[in-house]
């Protein structure tokens, strides 16, 4: 039997989307896609302190300016269900619904790690809660990886964040179960069937040649990027990706890979509510398709961090 919130996702996605979630979407002819705007909202990081919740009502009311035709959020809706209690967890992702309103747009959801309850409590949280890991958000949301399609383009909602075992953290990986599952997907779609992809923590970016070198030399590949994302990318060759959406570094940023743009869509909340991240102030991204191509371009809102930290 269907609980309610997975009723509530599978009404809300229609019966394409819904189909595909569950892996019964059939294979179609590739329309000429329609002109159409969507916004890329991610990282919200809502939390009751630094004044995150209003300054999302800030984001989502002048997002509203935009004749968007839905939203897809990026991941990292909540800070932080990762090391806190579960009234705490379950607290943020309720204001988080409440804030979501204010958008008055249909939604689609991507996995963020700060979305995975316990994964970096050592121990703290049992693994064998209800609602550990991913299980939270899939409550809330619905699967972590699905695809759905709009106007003739073809949208792919991945999954970027594995937990590690025993509350250590997580990184950033795809499994082996999904990469079957992306595979079978895009194989049931012509090859000039448009497709454009959402993922939390990027595949392609050029991030780390931003930071100023470890003393170690060390790469931190694997929580700034996927540590398999080239068997993703590998998927894509022979494909029409107009783009990649990504989030969780909170810059905006483009990186042209094999012909493939791959957007980094800043942060809703900047510096975590601190004001501007590497010179990227609070925004989102609004996203436009027209004549078979996708543009981006990223738009602020004003908000003013009562307790600014820029970088």
């Amino acid at each position: 039997m269907l609980t309610p919130n997975r009723r509530d996702f599978l009404s809300l996605l229609g019966g394409s989307a819904a189909a595909a979630a569950i892996g019964t979407r059939t294979a179609f002819a590739a329309p000429k896609p329609e002109t159409f705007e969507f916004l890329f909202l991610t990282d919200t990081h809502l939390q009751p302190e630094l004044n995150a919740a209003q300054g999302c009502d800030m984001a989502f009311k002048k997002a509203r300016g935009v004749k968007a035709d839905f939203a897809l959020q990026g991941g990292d809706h909540v800070f932080d269900t990762m090391d806190v209690s579960k009234e705490r967890a379950l607290s943020l992702f309720d204001l988080y619904a409440k804030t979501e309103q204010d958008l008055g747009l249909k939604l689609y959801h991507t996995c963020g790690n700060h979305d995975c309850f316990g994964v970096s409590s050592k121990g703290k949280t049992s693994e064998s809660d209800q609602l550990y890991g991913k299980k939270m958000f899939e409550e809330h949301f619905g699967r972590a990886y699905y695809s759905f399609d709009h106007k003739g383009v073809h949208f792919m909602v991945l999954d970027s964040v594995q937990p590690l075992p025993g509350g250590m953290g997580y990184e950033g990986h795809i499994d082996e179960a999904q990469l079957a599952w992306i595979a079978d997907d895009l194989g049931k779609l012509s090859p000039t069937t448009p497709v454009i992809v959402s993922i939390h923590i990027p595949l392609v970016t050029a991030y780390e040649s931003y930071l100023k070198a470890a003393p170690d030399g060390k790469t931190k590949r694997g929580s700034l990027s996927v540590n398999n994302s080239d068997l993703v990318v590998k998927q894509f060759e022979g494909r029409n990706v107009l783009g990649v959406l990504q989030g969780h570094t909170h810059i905006w940023e483009t990186v042209t890979w094999h012909g493939v743009p791959y957007i980094t869509g800043g942060a809703v909340s900047g510096n975590w509510w601190k004001g501007t991240h590497m010179g990227t102030a609070e925004g989102y991204t609004v996203v436009r398709v027209e004549n078979g191509k996708m543009s981006t371009r990223y738009e602020t809102y004003g908000f003013k961090s009562v307790a600014p930290e820029n970088t």
